[in-house]
């Protein structure tokens, strides 16, 4: 599915719907606003956004089989709250107080927006745990619709994830990383990608040919480069930009 026409009681609302069901990001899709929504006055007169979100072709590459993500390969630097050294330590508490206070703010919009997004996919039973270190935010779902939250090899997983960080950080002083989990899919989907990039470096080998992946996420390139990174037969590169970067194997002759 690349196009979607969606509904929202307001076209913000309609956007992120579709693009958690298309499992994708705003960057890669074009958005055609068919009719924007009405509150109305006391419940008389009021009407639905209507959008239509179509994703960008992208380049097509070889199928990777269902299978659960590592960290990113870089993290954006942030700069971190500095006092000057002639502040008292009274006010450097005060700044970190604050910021404890933004974090714990941040995540509880994030959750709120999970929410209001499983509402609108039809789950009504989500229940979210929140696992926290520091600026690292693990969000682990759960429902009975577990797989709806997951979609197509976690696409609709990763949107949601990207989508919840987005909105944490518009409330945060320090930048947060937001994981999303549902039933361990992480874990499972980080075992799957290490078993296949064994297979692929070994068909690279057998066939004395390069293998190319299709786009995925960089913290999944990065768990392929880190499987293969003792393999002295092979090399793993990354190829072209985001959201189209892909991964590919070439073997050493």
């Amino acid at each position: 599915m690349n196009q979607i026409t969606q509904t929202g009681t307001t076209t913000e609302k309609a956007i992120s719907t579709a693009l958690v069901k298309l499992g994708t990001t705003i960057e890669q899709v074009t958005v055609n606003v068919l009719t924007e929504g009405k509150k109305g006055f006391l419940g008389f007169g009021s009407r639905l956004a209507e959008v239509q979100v179509t994703v960008k072709n992208e380049k097509p590459n070889e199928q990777v089989d269902e299978v659960v993500l590592a960290e990113p390969e870089s993290e954006p630097e942030v700069p971190e709250t500095k006092v000057e050294e002639v502040v008292a330590p009274q006010q450097e508490s005060i700044v970190l107080e604050n910021t404890e206070s933004t974090r714990g703010l941040a995540v509880e919009e994030a959750k709120k927006y999970l929410k209001q997004i499983a509402e609108d996919m039809k789950i009504d039973d989500l229940i979210i745990e929140t696992v926290q270190d520091g600026k690292y935010v693990t969000l682990r779902l759960e429902s009975k619709k577990a797989a709806v939250l997951i979609g197509k090899r976690g696409q609709t997983l990763n949107a949601l994830q990207q989508l919840s960080q987005l909105v944490a950080n518009k409330y945060s002083n320090q930048f947060l990383m937001i994981q999303l989990d549902v039933e361990n899919y992480r874990e499972r989907r980080q075992e799957s990608l290490e078993q296949l990039a064994e297979r692929m470096a070994d068909k690279a080998i057998r066939t004395g040919k390069k293998v190319e992946f299709e786009p995925m996420p960089s913290y999944e390139r990065k768990v392929i480069h880190h499987a293969l990174s003792r393999r002295l037969d092979i090399e793993t590169v990354s190829v072209g930009t985001d959201p189209n970067r892909y991964l590919v194997i070439e073997p050493l002759k």
